[in-house]
């Protein structure tokens, strides 16, 4: 298993760094940046990315976590409550449950536009997505990407992906490969400046 506390430690010198902040040398690429860690590591790793994100803010570099599973609950909350998607799941079929949760959660017509309120709200200088495998089968994490490109472009976003990332495709805890090509750059990789 990976060393957690020296992949946070690079992830510091990295984000913190000026070049990174100003988005230099992206080729006129989209600032997204993704790093994966081992699911087996999730409670480490969520401790880790606090800190991290209360030591870049102590040196000046505002960060905006964009949890997914706290947006989700927070819209399910929204729109009648959880009590009323535990009776739906108590009463429907897997399936069933399923698109109505998927439906409830449209990511073209609620999520992606609750996350755009979000950072609408609190411009940072960076932007933190979690909680990826939290939200996994009903939100795909292929889906938040490529739709998070068109409104999180202001600031670099890292994505902390419980599984692999080869620098082309994910594959979500190790077992879940997708065949999606993703324009992002494999933060882990990068030589702090």
């Amino acid at each position: 298993m990976e060393d957690i506390t020296s992949k946070f430690s690079h992830l510091y010198k990295v984000i913190s760094s000026s070049s990174f902040l100003n988005k230099e040398a992206l080729g006129g690429e989209i600032p997204f940046f993704i790093t994966a860690y081992d699911a087996k590591q999730e409670v480490e790793v969520k401790d880790s990315i606090k800190l991290l994100k209360n030591k870049l803010e102590t040196s000046g570099v505002s960060v905006l976590e964009l949890n997914l599973y706290d947006i989700v609950c927070d819209i399910l909350e929204e729109k009648g409550g959880m009590d009323r998607m535990f009776s739906i799941e108590l009463t429907r079929d897997k399936g069933k449950f399923l698109s109505a949760l998927q439906s409830t959660l449209n990511i073209h017509q609620i999520l992606m536009p609750k996350i755009k309120e979000l950072i609408d709200k609190s411009p940072s200088k960076v932007y933190f997505l979690t909680g990826i495998g939290m939200v996994f089968p009903f939100i795909r994490s292929h889906n938040i990407l490529n739709n998070l490109q068109n409104i999180a472009k202001d600031s670099p976003t890292v994505t902390f992906f419980p599984g692999n990332y080869n620098g082309h495709s994910l594959n979500l805890f190790g077992l879940l490969t997708d065949d999606n090509y993703y324009r992002a750059f494999n933060i882990d990789l990068i030589e702090p400046k």
